[in-house]
Protein backbone atom coordinates (compact mmCIF):
# COMPACT_ATOMS: atom_id res chain seq x y z
CA UNK A 1 0.00 0.00 0.00
CA UNK A 2 1.33 3.29 -0.85
CA UNK A 3 0.01 6.15 1.04
CA UNK A 4 1.06 9.83 1.48
CA UNK A 5 4.53 11.67 0.47
CA UNK A 6 1.99 14.05 -1.64
CA UNK A 7 4.70 16.82 -1.25
CA UNK A 8 8.11 14.78 -1.84
CA UNK A 9 6.23 13.27 -5.15
CA UNK A 10 5.09 17.12 -5.94
CA UNK A 11 8.83 18.11 -5.46
CA UNK A 12 10.07 15.32 -7.97
CA UNK A 13 7.50 15.93 -10.64
CA UNK A 14 8.42 19.71 -10.67
CA UNK A 15 11.66 19.19 -10.85
CA UNK A 16 10.93 16.01 -14.23
CA UNK A 17 8.86 18.84 -16.01
CA UNK A 18 11.69 21.38 -15.61
CA UNK A 19 13.84 19.08 -18.03
CA UNK A 20 17.40 19.69 -18.20
CA UNK A 21 19.73 17.26 -16.01
CA UNK A 22 18.56 17.29 -12.84
CA UNK A 23 20.00 15.33 -9.29
CA UNK A 24 17.99 14.68 -6.44
CA UNK A 25 19.42 13.40 -3.10
CA UNK A 26 16.96 10.99 -1.96
CA UNK A 27 18.08 9.78 1.92
CA UNK A 28 16.36 8.58 5.30
CA UNK A 29 17.25 5.31 7.62
CA UNK A 30 16.11 1.76 6.73
CA UNK A 31 12.09 1.01 6.12
CA UNK A 32 10.82 4.36 5.56
CA UNK A 33 9.90 4.15 2.18
CA UNK A 34 12.61 5.23 -0.27
CA UNK A 35 12.28 2.63 -2.50
CA UNK A 36 8.28 3.11 -2.76
CA UNK A 37 8.55 6.45 -3.09
CA UNK A 38 10.95 6.32 -6.20
CA UNK A 39 8.67 3.33 -7.86
CA UNK A 40 5.61 5.33 -7.47
CA UNK A 41 7.64 8.45 -8.77
CA UNK A 42 9.02 6.58 -12.05
CA UNK A 43 5.98 4.74 -12.94
CA UNK A 44 5.24 5.54 -17.08
CA UNK A 45 8.68 7.48 -16.70
CA UNK A 46 11.84 5.76 -18.98
CA UNK A 47 13.41 4.05 -16.26
CA UNK A 48 17.24 2.96 -15.65
CA UNK A 49 17.37 1.44 -12.07
CA UNK A 50 20.09 -0.03 -10.03
CA UNK A 51 20.46 -0.86 -6.65
CA UNK A 52 23.82 -1.25 -4.99
CA UNK A 53 24.67 -4.27 -2.93
CA UNK A 54 26.93 -5.19 0.62
CA UNK A 55 29.46 -6.38 -2.10
CA UNK A 56 32.30 -5.89 -3.99
CA UNK A 57 33.15 -2.99 -5.93
CA UNK A 58 33.65 -5.29 -8.96
CA UNK A 59 30.46 -7.24 -8.61
CA UNK A 60 28.13 -3.69 -7.99
CA UNK A 61 29.76 -2.62 -11.76
CA UNK A 62 28.83 -6.04 -13.09
CA UNK A 63 25.19 -5.74 -11.71
CA UNK A 64 24.93 -2.05 -12.62
CA UNK A 65 26.09 -2.60 -16.03
CA UNK A 66 23.70 -5.54 -16.42
CA UNK A 67 20.75 -3.35 -15.87
CA UNK A 68 22.51 -0.69 -18.24
CA UNK A 69 22.39 -3.30 -21.28
CA UNK A 70 18.81 -4.70 -20.01
CA UNK A 71 17.32 -0.80 -20.55
CA UNK A 72 19.21 -0.63 -23.68
CA UNK A 73 18.25 -4.22 -24.88
CA UNK A 74 21.71 -4.56 -25.71
CA UNK A 75 23.06 -8.61 -25.06
CA UNK A 76 24.03 -9.23 -21.40
CA UNK A 77 27.17 -11.32 -22.45
CA UNK A 78 29.46 -8.70 -23.55
CA UNK A 79 30.57 -8.61 -19.63
CA UNK A 80 30.51 -5.50 -17.82
CA UNK A 81 32.09 -2.21 -18.09
CA UNK A 82 36.06 -2.27 -17.27
CA UNK A 83 35.75 1.46 -15.13
CA UNK A 84 32.25 3.16 -13.73
CA UNK A 85 32.81 6.35 -15.65
CA UNK A 86 32.76 4.16 -18.37
CA UNK A 87 29.19 2.80 -18.27
CA UNK A 88 27.99 6.29 -16.71
CA UNK A 89 29.72 7.83 -20.21
CA UNK A 90 27.50 5.13 -21.88
CA UNK A 91 24.35 5.83 -20.33
CA UNK A 92 24.85 9.60 -21.22
CA UNK A 93 25.72 8.92 -24.90
CA UNK A 94 22.86 6.26 -25.25
CA UNK A 95 20.02 8.73 -23.86
CA UNK A 96 20.89 11.55 -26.22
CA UNK A 97 18.04 14.28 -25.57
CA UNK A 98 15.83 12.04 -24.02
CA UNK A 99 14.09 11.94 -20.64
CA UNK A 100 15.48 9.31 -18.62
CA UNK A 101 15.20 8.56 -14.97
CA UNK A 102 18.03 7.03 -13.60
CA UNK A 103 17.80 5.53 -10.37
CA UNK A 104 20.89 4.63 -8.30
CA UNK A 105 19.58 3.06 -4.89
CA UNK A 106 21.58 2.51 -2.23
CA UNK A 107 24.37 4.24 -2.87
CA UNK A 108 26.34 4.17 0.23
CA UNK A 109 27.21 0.47 -0.66
CA UNK A 110 28.43 1.28 -3.63
CA UNK A 111 30.61 4.39 -2.72
CA UNK A 112 31.89 2.88 0.35
CA UNK A 113 33.86 -0.05 -1.58
CA UNK A 114 34.93 2.17 -4.42
CA UNK A 115 35.96 5.18 -2.46
CA UNK A 116 36.74 6.76 -5.89
CA UNK A 117 33.02 6.83 -6.97
CA UNK A 118 31.67 10.44 -5.50
CA UNK A 119 34.23 11.76 -7.40
CA UNK A 120 33.70 9.80 -10.56
CA UNK A 121 29.83 10.64 -10.42
CA UNK A 122 31.02 14.05 -10.46
CA UNK A 123 33.27 14.42 -13.66
CA UNK A 124 30.22 12.30 -14.84
CA UNK A 125 28.06 14.93 -14.09
CA UNK A 126 30.38 17.75 -15.44
CA UNK A 127 31.28 15.80 -18.57
CA UNK A 128 28.22 13.66 -19.38
CA UNK A 129 25.51 14.46 -18.23
CA UNK A 130 25.38 18.40 -17.80
CA UNK A 131 23.44 18.80 -21.18
CA UNK A 132 21.17 15.63 -21.12
CA UNK A 133 17.97 15.49 -19.82
CA UNK A 134 18.53 12.77 -17.47
CA UNK A 135 16.81 12.45 -13.82
CA UNK A 136 18.99 11.07 -11.79
CA UNK A 137 18.14 10.38 -8.04
CA UNK A 138 20.65 9.10 -5.48
CA UNK A 139 19.01 7.06 -2.63
CA UNK A 140 20.80 6.01 0.65
CA UNK A 141 19.75 4.42 4.22
CA UNK A 142 22.99 5.37 6.01
CA UNK A 143 21.90 8.91 6.67
CA UNK A 144 25.98 9.87 7.74
CA UNK A 145 27.01 8.79 4.85
CA UNK A 146 24.82 10.44 2.64
CA UNK A 147 25.00 13.91 4.87
CA UNK A 148 28.72 13.94 4.81
CA UNK A 149 29.83 12.59 1.47
CA UNK A 150 26.91 13.82 -0.66
CA UNK A 151 25.31 16.63 0.40
CA UNK A 152 28.38 17.81 2.68
CA UNK A 153 25.92 19.41 5.43
CA UNK A 154 28.11 17.82 8.16
CA UNK A 155 31.16 20.39 10.13
CA UNK A 156 32.09 23.94 8.98
CA UNK A 157 34.32 22.40 6.15
CA UNK A 158 31.19 20.31 4.53
CA UNK A 159 28.85 23.05 4.61
CA UNK A 160 31.35 25.31 2.74
CA UNK A 161 31.27 22.09 0.28
CA UNK A 162 35.01 21.59 0.82
CA UNK A 163 36.65 18.08 0.05
CA UNK A 164 32.90 17.30 -1.55
CA UNK A 165 33.07 16.72 -5.16
CA UNK A 166 29.37 16.60 -5.25
CA UNK A 167 28.82 19.80 -4.12
CA UNK A 168 26.27 22.15 -6.00
CA UNK A 169 25.70 18.96 -8.41
CA UNK A 170 22.33 18.15 -6.94
CA UNK A 171 19.44 20.14 -7.52
CA UNK A 172 17.29 19.14 -4.36
CA UNK A 173 17.87 16.70 -1.79
CA UNK A 174 15.00 15.80 0.20
CA UNK A 175 15.10 13.53 4.10
CA UNK A 176 12.50 10.93 4.13
CA UNK A 177 11.21 11.09 7.63
CA UNK A 178 9.03 8.46 9.39
CA UNK A 179 5.53 9.42 8.98
CA UNK A 180 3.58 11.67 10.69
CA UNK A 181 0.55 10.57 13.30
CA UNK A 182 -2.17 11.10 10.23
CA UNK A 183 -0.39 9.63 7.46
CA UNK A 184 0.66 6.98 9.90
CA UNK A 185 -3.21 6.45 10.02
CA UNK A 186 -3.75 6.44 6.12
CA UNK A 187 -2.00 2.81 5.89
CA UNK A 188 -4.68 1.26 8.99
CA UNK A 189 -8.00 1.89 7.40
CA UNK A 190 -11.10 0.99 9.55
CA UNK A 191 -8.90 1.09 13.01
CA UNK A 192 -10.73 2.82 15.71
CA UNK A 193 -9.40 6.34 17.11
CA UNK A 194 -8.23 4.68 20.09
CA UNK A 195 -6.49 2.60 18.48
CA UNK A 196 -4.67 4.50 15.63
CA UNK A 197 -3.16 6.54 18.45
CA UNK A 198 -1.76 3.26 20.11
CA UNK A 199 -0.32 2.16 16.74
CA UNK A 200 1.27 5.61 16.61
CA UNK A 201 2.63 5.34 20.57
CA UNK A 202 4.26 1.75 19.30
CA UNK A 203 4.99 1.42 15.63
CA UNK A 204 5.59 5.11 14.71
CA UNK A 205 5.39 6.47 11.54
CA UNK A 206 7.62 3.89 9.55
CA UNK A 207 5.45 2.43 6.52
CA UNK A 208 7.19 -1.43 6.66
CA UNK A 209 6.64 -1.53 10.19
CA UNK A 210 2.94 -0.40 9.54
CA UNK A 211 2.86 -2.72 6.93
CA UNK A 212 3.17 -5.66 8.91
CA UNK A 213 0.24 -4.90 11.34
CA UNK A 214 -2.79 -7.78 10.80
CA UNK A 215 -6.02 -5.82 9.75
CA UNK A 216 -8.01 -8.72 11.15
CA UNK A 217 -6.48 -8.57 14.27
CA UNK A 218 -6.58 -6.45 17.61
CA UNK A 219 -3.84 -4.13 18.91
CA UNK A 220 -2.81 -6.53 21.39
CA UNK A 221 -2.07 -9.05 19.34
CA UNK A 222 -0.73 -7.95 16.77
CA UNK A 223 1.84 -6.29 19.38
CA UNK A 224 2.20 -9.57 20.98
CA UNK A 225 3.48 -11.18 17.38
CA UNK A 226 5.66 -8.74 16.17
CA UNK A 227 7.34 -7.66 19.47
CA UNK A 228 7.02 -10.36 21.71
CA UNK A 229 8.23 -13.76 19.44
CA UNK A 230 11.15 -15.02 18.25
CA UNK A 231 10.07 -15.18 14.67
CA UNK A 232 7.87 -11.58 14.51
CA UNK A 233 8.81 -9.17 11.60
CA UNK A 234 10.02 -6.48 14.63
CA UNK A 235 11.23 -8.52 18.11
CA UNK A 236 15.16 -8.05 16.31
CA UNK A 237 14.73 -4.43 14.43
CA UNK A 238 16.21 -2.02 16.36
CA UNK A 239 19.34 -4.11 16.95
CA UNK A 240 19.67 -5.21 13.14
CA UNK A 241 19.67 -1.39 12.08
CA UNK A 242 22.02 -0.74 14.43
CA UNK A 243 24.35 -3.23 13.32
CA UNK A 244 23.93 -2.27 9.39
CA UNK A 245 24.24 1.50 10.40
CA UNK A 246 27.13 1.36 12.96
CA UNK A 247 30.69 0.25 13.73
CA UNK A 248 29.60 0.10 17.84
CA UNK A 249 25.90 -1.30 18.05
CA UNK A 250 26.46 -2.84 21.41
CA UNK A 251 27.48 0.77 22.73
CA UNK A 252 24.57 2.72 20.82
CA UNK A 253 21.90 -0.12 22.08
CA UNK A 254 23.19 0.90 25.52
CA UNK A 255 22.75 4.46 25.14
CA UNK A 256 19.56 3.97 24.08
CA UNK A 257 18.85 1.15 26.66
CA UNK A 258 19.92 3.97 29.26
CA UNK A 259 17.46 6.77 27.51
CA UNK A 260 14.26 4.67 26.90
CA UNK A 261 14.60 3.96 31.23
CA UNK A 262 14.96 7.72 32.08
CA UNK A 263 18.58 8.64 31.91
CA UNK A 264 17.52 11.63 30.12
CA UNK A 265 21.02 13.65 30.73
CA UNK A 266 24.30 13.06 29.15
CA UNK A 267 25.46 12.52 32.56
CA UNK A 268 23.11 10.39 33.82
CA UNK A 269 23.35 8.09 30.42
CA UNK A 270 27.33 7.81 30.62
CA UNK A 271 26.56 6.70 34.68
CA UNK A 272 24.09 4.36 33.34
CA UNK A 273 26.25 2.66 30.71
CA UNK A 274 29.75 3.07 32.72
CA UNK A 275 31.32 5.55 29.86
CA UNK A 276 33.03 8.60 30.24
CA UNK A 277 30.74 11.87 29.76
CA UNK A 278 33.57 12.74 27.65
CA UNK A 279 33.12 10.30 25.09
CA UNK A 280 29.36 9.85 24.65
CA UNK A 281 29.34 13.16 22.48
CA UNK A 282 30.03 11.31 19.15
CA UNK A 283 27.71 8.91 19.89
CA UNK A 284 24.58 10.96 20.75
CA UNK A 285 25.01 13.08 17.57
CA UNK A 286 25.13 9.91 15.41
CA UNK A 287 21.84 8.93 17.04
CA UNK A 288 20.49 12.72 16.46
CA UNK A 289 22.20 12.50 13.12
CA UNK A 290 19.84 9.16 12.57
CA UNK A 291 16.59 10.85 13.98
CA UNK A 292 16.82 8.04 16.54
CA UNK A 293 17.28 10.73 19.37
CA UNK A 294 16.03 14.06 19.83
CA UNK A 295 17.27 16.73 22.57
CA UNK A 296 14.47 19.10 23.54
CA UNK A 297 14.67 21.82 25.61
CA UNK A 298 11.93 23.90 27.39
CA UNK A 299 9.98 26.14 24.91
CA UNK A 300 12.05 29.67 24.19
CA UNK A 301 15.19 28.23 25.82
CA UNK A 302 18.24 28.03 23.10
CA UNK A 303 19.09 24.25 22.39
CA UNK A 304 22.90 25.39 22.32
CA UNK A 305 23.07 27.09 25.72
CA UNK A 306 19.85 25.71 27.67
CA UNK A 307 21.20 23.49 30.76
CA UNK A 308 17.57 22.16 30.84
CA UNK A 309 17.99 20.28 27.69
CA UNK A 310 16.61 16.43 28.03
CA UNK A 311 17.86 13.48 25.52
CA UNK A 312 14.24 11.23 24.49
CA UNK A 313 13.71 8.46 21.79
CA UNK A 314 11.89 10.04 19.09
CA UNK A 315 10.96 6.78 17.12
CA UNK A 316 8.11 5.23 18.49
CA UNK A 317 8.96 1.58 17.73
CA UNK A 318 12.38 1.89 19.16
CA UNK A 319 11.62 3.85 22.02
CA UNK A 320 8.58 0.53 23.01
CA UNK A 321 11.06 -1.41 21.57
CA UNK A 322 14.16 -0.37 24.31
CA UNK A 323 11.27 0.22 27.36
CA UNK A 324 8.99 -3.20 27.05
CA UNK A 325 11.11 -5.28 24.66
CA UNK A 326 14.51 -5.52 25.49
CA UNK A 327 14.04 -6.10 29.13
CA UNK A 328 12.37 -9.59 28.70
CA UNK A 329 14.50 -10.96 25.51
CA UNK A 330 15.67 -13.92 27.77
CA UNK A 331 12.05 -14.68 28.41
CA UNK A 332 11.29 -14.20 24.80
CA UNK A 333 14.12 -16.45 23.53
CA UNK A 334 12.63 -19.22 26.37
CA UNK A 335 8.85 -18.96 24.00
CA UNK A 336 7.53 -17.09 27.00
CA UNK A 337 7.14 -13.86 25.03
CA UNK A 338 3.08 -14.21 25.19
CA UNK A 339 3.21 -14.71 28.70
CA UNK A 340 5.25 -11.34 28.74
CA UNK A 341 3.19 -9.40 26.46
CA UNK A 342 -0.22 -10.69 28.22
CA UNK A 343 0.96 -9.32 31.74
CA UNK A 344 2.39 -6.22 30.09
CA UNK A 345 -0.49 -4.91 28.11
CA UNK A 346 -2.71 -5.47 30.75
CA UNK A 347 -1.15 -3.60 33.11
CA UNK A 348 -0.73 0.16 33.66
CA UNK A 349 2.16 0.82 31.89
CA UNK A 350 0.84 0.40 28.32
CA UNK A 351 -1.64 3.50 28.77
CA UNK A 352 0.98 5.83 30.66
CA UNK A 353 3.33 5.28 27.24
CA UNK A 354 0.69 5.97 25.11
CA UNK A 355 -0.05 9.15 26.99
CA UNK A 356 3.69 10.27 26.56
CA UNK A 357 3.30 9.75 22.75
CA UNK A 358 -0.51 11.60 22.32
CA UNK A 359 1.65 14.66 23.70
CA UNK A 360 3.46 14.29 20.42
CA UNK A 361 0.21 13.61 18.31
CA UNK A 362 -1.31 16.95 20.09
CA UNK A 363 1.88 19.00 19.37
CA UNK A 364 1.92 17.25 16.05
CA UNK A 365 -1.94 18.59 15.36
CA UNK A 366 -1.32 22.15 16.13
CA UNK A 367 1.69 22.31 13.54
CA UNK A 368 -0.44 21.57 10.75
CA UNK A 369 -3.61 23.18 11.71
CA UNK A 370 -1.27 26.43 12.32
CA UNK A 371 0.21 25.68 8.85
CA UNK A 372 -3.90 25.93 6.90
CA UNK A 373 -4.48 28.85 8.99
CA UNK A 374 -6.93 27.09 11.27
CA UNK A 375 -5.72 27.73 14.60
CA UNK A 376 -7.06 31.66 16.07
CA UNK A 377 -3.75 32.41 16.19
CA UNK A 378 -0.44 32.20 14.08
CA UNK A 379 2.57 30.52 15.68
CA UNK A 380 5.55 30.36 14.01
CA UNK A 381 7.35 28.22 17.61
CA UNK A 382 6.19 25.01 19.02
CA UNK A 383 7.50 23.23 21.45
CA UNK A 384 6.67 21.86 25.30
CA UNK A 385 7.76 23.21 28.67
CA UNK A 386 9.25 22.19 31.88
CA UNK A 387 10.41 24.18 35.09
CA UNK A 388 10.14 25.58 38.08
CA UNK A 389 6.70 26.96 39.47
CA UNK A 390 8.18 29.65 41.74
CA UNK A 391 4.30 30.34 44.18
CA UNK A 392 4.80 26.46 44.77
CA UNK A 393 8.21 25.64 45.00
CA UNK A 394 7.76 22.63 42.82
CA UNK A 395 8.86 21.03 39.01
CA UNK A 396 6.00 21.50 36.53
CA UNK A 397 5.60 21.25 32.83
CA UNK A 398 3.25 22.32 29.86
CA UNK A 399 2.24 19.64 27.54
CA UNK A 400 2.06 21.65 24.22
CA UNK A 401 3.04 25.72 23.42
CA UNK A 402 3.03 27.33 20.47
CA UNK A 403 3.30 31.10 20.06
CA UNK A 404 4.11 34.05 17.76
CA UNK A 405 6.72 36.62 19.95
CA UNK A 406 6.37 39.34 17.37
CA UNK A 407 2.65 39.34 17.35
CA UNK A 408 2.16 38.33 20.92
CA UNK A 409 0.55 35.66 20.48
CA UNK A 410 0.63 32.25 22.61
CA UNK A 411 -1.05 28.76 22.98
CA UNK A 412 -0.81 26.37 25.51
CA UNK A 413 -2.15 22.85 25.72
CA UNK A 414 -2.76 20.27 28.61
CA UNK A 415 -3.06 16.29 26.97
CA UNK A 416 -5.08 13.73 29.21
CA UNK A 417 -4.97 10.36 27.96
CA UNK A 418 -7.58 9.01 29.92
CA UNK A 419 -10.93 8.54 30.71
CA UNK A 420 -12.03 10.47 33.46
CA UNK A 421 -10.40 13.67 34.78
CA UNK A 422 -11.48 17.02 36.71
CA UNK A 423 -11.66 19.53 33.42
CA UNK A 424 -12.13 22.72 36.01
CA UNK A 425 -8.88 21.65 37.83
CA UNK A 426 -6.98 21.25 34.30
CA UNK A 427 -8.08 24.48 33.19
CA UNK A 428 -7.02 26.21 36.17
CA UNK A 429 -3.89 24.67 36.25
CA UNK A 430 -3.21 25.39 33.04
CA UNK A 431 -3.93 29.05 33.33
CA UNK A 432 -1.70 29.57 36.15
CA UNK A 433 1.23 27.46 34.43
CA UNK A 434 0.41 30.03 30.88
CA UNK A 435 1.70 32.98 33.33
CA UNK A 436 4.75 31.05 33.72
CA UNK A 437 5.76 31.89 30.20
CA UNK A 438 5.73 35.54 30.58
CA UNK A 439 3.58 38.18 29.49
CA UNK A 440 1.71 37.71 25.77
CA UNK A 441 -1.19 39.96 24.82
CA UNK A 442 -3.75 36.85 24.21
CA UNK A 443 -3.37 33.18 24.83
CA UNK A 444 -5.37 30.41 23.69
CA UNK A 445 -5.61 27.37 26.15
CA UNK A 446 -6.26 24.29 24.55
CA UNK A 447 -7.27 20.44 26.27
CA UNK A 448 -6.70 17.32 24.20
CA UNK A 449 -8.40 14.75 25.54
CA UNK A 450 -9.00 10.86 24.90
CA UNK A 451 -12.80 11.42 24.63
CA UNK A 452 -15.34 13.80 23.88
CA UNK A 453 -15.91 16.60 26.77
CA UNK A 454 -19.09 17.61 27.63
CA UNK A 455 -20.75 20.56 25.47
CA UNK A 456 -22.29 22.36 28.67
CA UNK A 457 -18.91 22.60 30.80
CA UNK A 458 -17.03 23.61 26.75
CA UNK A 459 -19.95 26.41 26.69
CA UNK A 460 -18.95 27.28 30.88
CA UNK A 461 -15.07 27.68 29.60
CA UNK A 462 -16.08 30.80 27.27
CA UNK A 463 -14.08 32.17 24.90
CA UNK A 464 -10.25 31.44 24.34
CA UNK A 465 -10.84 27.56 24.82
CA UNK A 466 -9.97 25.28 22.44
CA UNK A 467 -11.08 21.24 23.30
CA UNK A 468 -9.76 18.48 21.25
CA UNK A 469 -10.64 15.05 21.21
CA UNK A 470 -8.95 11.67 19.44
CA UNK A 471 -11.89 12.37 17.47
CA UNK A 472 -10.92 15.66 15.91
CA UNK A 473 -7.41 14.87 16.19
CA UNK A 474 -7.96 12.63 13.01
CA UNK A 475 -10.88 14.43 11.05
Amino acid sequence: MFVGRENELAELERLYKKGGFQMVVLYGRRRVGKTALTMRFTQGKPTLSFTAKVQSDSMNLADFSLAIYGHFGLPRGVGSFDTWEDALRFVASEVGDQHLVVVFDEFPYAAQRNTGLVSTLQIACDRYFSATNVFMILTGSNQGFMEEEVLGSRGVQRSLGEKNPLFGRRTAQIHLAPFGYREAALMLPGVSRDDLVRYYATFGGTPYYLSMVDPGENFFTNVEELFFRKEGLLYEEPLMLLRQELREPAIYSSILDAIASGANKPQLIADRIGEERSSLTKYLRTLVAMRLVEKRVPFGESRERSRRGIYRISEPAFSFWYRFVQPELDSIEMDAGELVAHDLLGSSDIPTYVGHWFEEICLQWVVAEAKAGALPLRPVHFGSWWGTDPSAHEQTDIDVVAANERRGELLVGECKWRNRFDVRQVAKDLSHRAELLGAYDSTTYAIFSRNHLDNELKREMGEGWLFVDAERLYE
